[in-house]
């Protein structure tokens, strides 16, 4: 299961489960924000790894910047890789 669908299943399950939900929320104030993100979202049915997220957003903007121009010395300078840890909180935040 790719990083996106995996985000998106726990999204779904953490609107109709509120302790999931905060819990998920509650991560950011968390020592290991990320393993323990991870390890709820496992807890919660969701094969979801530490690696898998932090690597998602770099291979995409790998995979943006050696589409643009054939990824030579004159790609255009593109801005950092998303974050999808930090977007996903973001959005449950706002939900």
């Amino acid at each position: 299961m790719e990083v996106y669908e995996a985000l998106t299943m726990l999204r779904n399950k953490a609107c109709q489960d509120s302790k999931l939900r905060k819990d998920l929320l509650d991560t950011k104030d968390s020592r290991t924000p990320l393993s323990d993100f991870c390890r709820l979202s496992r807890q919660a049915g969701i094969e979801l790894y530490e690696m898998d997220l932090l690597s998602a957003g770099e291979d995409y903007y790998a995979a943006m910047r050696r589409s643009t121009n054939g990824g030579g010395e004159n790609s255009p300078l593109l801005v950092g890789e998303d974050d999808y840890y930090e977007l996903f909180l973001e959005e449950l935040a706002g939900m």
